[in-house]
């Protein structure tokens, strides 16, 4: 992929989100726009954090046609990667969080309302609404679909896992001035290490599994387990959250193999 091609996706991606979630901001800092405009900005179907996902299916098509885009659209549907992949996309950011949450009342943090343990059928519901609306779907065809492969014929997986979450994480900006968002509730450096910790695992699965499936599974339950365990509201629990996806980034640069190792600038 010519550097051209990967600046073109960030600078699309960046553009359309920004565009749409500026005027949210803006609405959160004491402007205001006619009702309907006012509504729809404010509303879950604000389209702009699709704008990763719609910058990679446009130059995928624009660059490479049809058959290239029905390849990166496949991906999506990608599941034939066996049962350890599945224990880790579901479960281990839930495991991290949770722990993170049980630590940090042990630490002295105010127990979290878990309400969602008498009402389980919750959960699938916030999963299907996480996953179409929560970020995964607008995101993950970009980030690891388009982007990832791209920075890596340039650098090692180690490197551009790491550009990447950075970057990924600058994109997530005014997400931080939104009422109710989960960035406004966290400090801005704190969120950059969990981005780029999250952007080294997710670049592991996607590597080991070439599947953009995965990746959006194990990005809608990592944005699941915030809703299960409201680790991000408390102090003790944040800081052990931010320990803990530390420790599973660098266990994953230690024991992952080839998947964070190899350099593909040949590729």
């Amino acid at each position: 992929m010519k550097q051209e091609k990967l600046s073109a996706f960030f600078i699309i991606a960046f553009v359309f989100s920004w565009i749409l979630w500026i005027p949210v901001a803006l609405i959160f800092a004491g402007f205001s726009f006619t009702g309907p405009v006012d509504a729809f900005l404010k509303g879950p179907y604000n389209p702009a954090a699709f704008g990763p996902t719609l910058a990679a299916i446009l130059l995928t098509f624009l660059y490479g046609g049809r058959d290239e885009l029905l390849s990166l659209l496949r991906k999506g549907f990608k599941r034939d990667f066996h049962g350890f992949w599945w224990i880790i996309i579901l479960f281990l950011f839930p495991l991290i969080t949770g722990l993170s949450a049980f630590l940090g009342v042990l630490w002295g943090d105010a127990p979290p309302s878990l309400y969602w343990v008498s009402q389980p059928w919750i959960i699938p519901l916030a999963f299907l609404y996480i996953f179409f609306l929560g970020g995964p779907l607008q995101e993950e065809f970009g980030w690891r679909g388009y982007a990832l492969p791209g920075l890596q014929r340039k650098y090692s997986p180690v490197y551009a896992a790491i550009i990447l979450g950075f970057i990924w994480g600058l994109w997530h900006i005014p997400l931080f001035f939104i009422q109710g968002s989960i960035q406004s509730q966290v400090p801005f450096w704190s969120f950059m290490i969990l981005i780029i910790s999250a952007s080294i695992i997710y670049a592991w699965v996607y590597n080991s599994t070439e599947s953009i499936l995965a990746v959006l599974i194990i990005h809608t339950t990592g944005n699941l387990s915030y809703f299960l365990f409201p680790v991000q509201t408390t102090i003790a629990g944040g800081v052990f959250l931010m320990i803990l996806n530390v420790a599973a980034a660098f266990i994953v640069l230690l024991f992952a193999g080839s998947e964070l190792r190899t350099d593909f600038r040949k590729n």
